[in-house]
């Protein structure tokens, strides 16, 4: 069964259609929604993890609705020694992927559960989260 982390980007025509839906009924798809937000303008973004054995054919389905498919290549990483463990990061990070291990109050991270939310690069006063491509 095959999984994968994708990226949709809808627009202000398709974003109010029952998409998942269809992807779990038509296409027997697990979905598993870890982000998604709707700007004023009503376009769309979520980040989804997809397993099923019909992934190929509910990419395809997305796509001739108009959705935008883009895989998650992008990846956050810790610099290890630029981390000072202060734990500002840990506040915002919205899955814990970032962590105060116990009892050494050291700051962990499991990019695993990371959404690329992105808020421990603004929040990080030594900058010690980067983007790796």
């Amino acid at each position: 069964m095959t999984e994968k982390k994708v990226v949709l980007k809808f627009s202000a025509q398709n974003a109010d259609k029952p998409i998942i839906y269809h992807l779990v009924k038509d296409y027997d798809l697990i979905i598993n929604i870890l982000k998604a937000s709707i700007n004023p303008h009503k376009e769309g973004t979520m980040v989804l993890e997809i397993s099923g054995d019909r992934y190929e054919e509910g990419i395809s389905f997305l796509e001739k609705q108009g959705v935008s498919v883009l895989p998650i290549e992008t990846e956050v990483v810790r610099n290890i020694e630029r981390c000072t463990s202060c734990g500002a990061c840990t506040v915002h990070c919205p899955t814990q992927a970032l962590y105060i291990k116990r009892p050494s109050m050291e700051v962990e991270f499991d990019g695993e559960k990371c959404i690329l939310c992105l808020m421990c690069l603004k929040i990080c006063p030594v900058r010690a989260m980067e983007v790796k491509v």
